[in-house]
């Protein structure tokens, strides 16, 4: 079993920057691919980002590309979503996901751990 725990959203205005945490209740965090998901209201919950145990290959939605850098630090037992040049349609909750596997995971359907979330709002 894996608890995850999502921080660092926010209010923010358009161009604006923001920096998702996500803890990982496990030691064995590297046995993991990790994965950014977003749900707005009305909205099907939506990959983002996603990394590899090593953290050396990573995943983004077109949305995102450019924008948006996924990243973790197995030491800490963390993920990371770094966002900048934040929109507007960028407003959602977002989730963190994991799944012991050792490939990129783009699927929702398949991770099976996710963390609560947290909101993002991204002002005009």
């Amino acid at each position: 079993q894996v608890h995850l725990v999502e921080s660092g959203g926010g209010l923010v205005q358009a161009g604006g920057s923001l920096r998702l945490s996500c803890a990982a209740s496990t030691r064995t965090f590297s046995s993991y691919v990790m994965g950014w998901f977003r749900q707005a209201p009305g909205r099907e919950r939506e990959f983002v980002a996603a990394v590899i145990w090593t953290g050396g290959s990573t995943d983004y939605a077109d949305s995102v590309k450019g924008r948006f850098t996924i990243s973790r630090d197995n030491a800490k037992n963390t993920l990371y979503l770094q966002m900048n040049s934040l929109k507007p349609e960028d407003t959602a909750v977002y989730y963190c996901a994991a799944r012991r596997n050792m490939d990129i995971l783009t699927m929702r359907t398949l991770y099976d751990y996710w963390g609560q979330g947290t909101q993002v709002t991204v002002s005009s």
